[in-house]
């Protein structure tokens, strides 16, 4: 690529030369770390690291506190489905014996009327 003005060398060296020692001045003129104002902005990104981590701590503790209300509630769910599953397979199995005990006292109501028709029938012969 040409260079428009046709620039020599001395006229580049000199010009980077130039640009190095603004570089150096702007990096001269920066405020140091012993400075008063650095010092302030330090403390004030302290400030602000400490309440960002007071903050995401305070989170944390909400976080586990909602997983043990949630743990907690899950529990009580399961003891209160066993119980209740409990109370239902208690309630069907006596469901089942009084519908057993109905057959059996229907079968012995039926043996006796037939035993009383059999000690009819014999009487009666007799």
């Amino acid at each position: 690529m040409r260079h428009l003005n046709a620039n020599g060398f001395a006229e580049r060296r000199t010009a980077a030369a130039e640009a190095k020692r603004q570089l150096l001045a702007k990096f001269a003129s920066a405020p140091k770390a012993t400075d008063p104002e650095m010092q302030e902005r330090l403390a004030a990104r302290e400030a602000v690291a400490a309440a960002r981590e007071a903050r995401r701590a305070a989170r944390e503790a909400l976080k586990t506190a909602e997983n043990e209300r949630l743990l907690a509630e899950a529990a009580a769910a399961a003891a209160a489905a066993e119980i209740e599953a409990r109370k239902e397979a208690e309630a069907r199995q006596a469901e089942v014996a009084d519908r057993v005990a109905r057959v059996v006292a229907d079968e012995a109501a039926r043996k006796a009327e037939r035993d009383r028709r059999y000690a009819a029938r014999k009487a009666r012969q007799a």
